[in-house]
């Protein structure tokens, strides 16, 4: 049986899914159910600060740049605490919506 914020969440993605577009509505459901993590992600979405490379999504926080991939992210909040950080948020509405800038080269290639 899953709680009311999973279901909430899982609605939440769901719309994203179907409409591809981050609504006022949709925004105050993600506030209510991830808090500030929630507000943290709709403002990296907001700001253009998610990019798709071929291989990972990477969302440019405060001081550092975030590889995100599926529900795993390589900031130390989610490394060291567990569970999902605003990053992994970011990058799922970003995905869902179409909202993020795409970058034509692998990012593990940046590295070098």
């Amino acid at each position: 049986m899953s709680s009311k914020p999973e279901q909430d969440g899982q609605e939440i993605w769901d719309a994203l899914e179907r409409d591809h577009a981050l609504s006022i509505d949709l925004q105050e459901r993600i506030l209510r159910v991830y808090g500030e993590r929630g507000r943290k992600a709709i403002l990296a979405v907001d700001e253009s600060r998610i990019k798709k490379y071929l291989d990972f999504f990477v969302v440019v926080g405060t001081s550092d740049e975030y590889v995100v991939e599926d529900e795993f992210c390589a900031c130390r909040a989610q490394v060291y605490r567990g569970g999902s950080c605003w990053h992994v948020l970011a990058a799922k509405i970003a995905h869902l919506t179409g909202q993020y800038e795409v970058v034509d080269e692998w990012y593990m290639e940046t590295l070098k």
